[in-house]
């Protein structure tokens, strides 16, 4: 799920660069020369040329990059290539993995002076923490919810997906997680881990008379949504903003009662960076609103952690509108799952749609 959310993410960003960009709330210290290597997916945020430009004549760091195609690669790559990394971006879920296998160093958040305005409740993910100390700065997140068509009714649970008044008026999100996920908010269960996969199975098999499409891409929900084959679907936050922003379609997104299904990215550094200081202060400034408002509005971008950031938008933007900090307190977060209770999800999808089609 957040391997493919974060492409569609970033196959949808621009390219574009801005200049004129200050840093005015990195730490006024004197820097040594030298470089950082930032390990990420290509696009996605941290290599933007506007801001290494403007990072770089401010601290005087160099900022080179190193990506990875899948978050298995990021871990493999952290693990092959000691010294070889300052900066690693990755999910929440995956975090708690890096930190076990001693892959990452605790965070001095006293060097990451923005930090101080992080929603607490995404520092507070257990995931980006170990017997106190805290392993990852969180970055930016975003969920899966529901979209509705304007001008229809806007419901206040995810129960509406199995509503007869959207008979053949639905569209699913063809992913194993985000559905079990659904599936387990529908019954009452925690989505990593809902102990009655039964009930999941049967909340999802309770919405087949409404199913018209599973889709898999934004360009797909775009194409179908445009061409009115559905009304109500399970969406992404920030596939909504670009829809409606750059696609023009008359869509709402809505965060019902149970909440969100949500992932959140962390900027961690590595045990063996050659350059903790260098990579908090490029975290500082990944997470500072002048960079975030930047990026957000002028680009693309997904929620920033940094309540400051959030709030610097302007106030009708749909980034903003759409991720209201008031959500995170009830947005369920995606941890990681172990590989018997990944494929027991998996089969859980497989059959439903087996269903689904019958």
């Amino acid at each position: 799920m957040t391997e493919l959310t974060r492409r569609n993410t970033m196959k949808l960003m621009s390219a574009a660069l801005i200049a004129g960009v200050s840093i005015s709330t990195l730490p006024r210290k004197a820097f040594s020369a030298g470089s950082i290597t930032v390990l990420n997916w290509q696009g996605y945020g941290t290599d933007e040329a506007w801001s290494l430009k403007a990072f770089t004549e401010k601290t005087g760091i160099t900022v080179v990059h190193d990506y990875y195609s899948s978050e298995s690669e990021m871990l493999t790559k952290m693990r092959t290539n000691p010294g070889a990394y300052d900066l690693v971006i990755l999910n929440a879920a995956r975090c708690a993995q890096a930190v076990a296998e001693d892959l990452l160093q605790p965070i001095d958040f006293s060097k990451v002076p923005n930090a101080s305005t992080v929603d607490e409740t995404l520092r507070a993910n257990p995931n980006f923490s170990k017997d106190g100390k805290g392993y990852a700065v969180p970055w930016v997140w975003g969920m899966t919810s529901l979209a509705i068509r304007e001008g229809m009714t806007v419901p206040d649970s995810y129960a509406v997906l199995a509503d007869p008044a959207y008979k053949g008026r639905v569209a699913m999100d063809d992913d194993a997680i985000i559905n079990v996920g659904v599936g387990a908010l529908m019954s009452g269960q925690d989505i990593n881990d809902p102990k009655d996969l039964a009930a999941v199975t049967a909340a999802l098999k309770s919405i087949k008379p409404n199913v018209k499409l599973l889709w898999s891409t934004e360009d797909q929900w775009n194409k179908s949504f445009a061409a009115k084959e559905f009304d109500l679907s399970l969406f992404w936050s920030g596939g909504s903003v670009r829809s409606k922003r750059v696609s023009k379609l008359p869509v709402q997104f809505v965060v019902p009662k149970e909440g969100g299904v949500g992932w959140v990215d962390g900027l961690g550094v590595p045990t063996s960076a050659p350059n903790p200081e260098g990579a908090l202060a490029f975290v500082n400034w990944m997470i500072d609103p002048i960079f975030y408002v930047e990026w957000a509005t002028k680009i693309g971008a997904p929620a920033s952690s940094n309540s400051a950031a959030l709030s610097a938008l302007p106030a009708d933007d749909l980034t903003r509108l759409v991720h209201k900090t008031e959500y995170l307190k009830t947005t369920s977060f995606v941890s990681g799952i172990p590989d018997d209770r990944r494929e027991a999800f998996n089969n859980i999808w497989q059959e439903v749609k087996a269903f689904y089609a019958e």
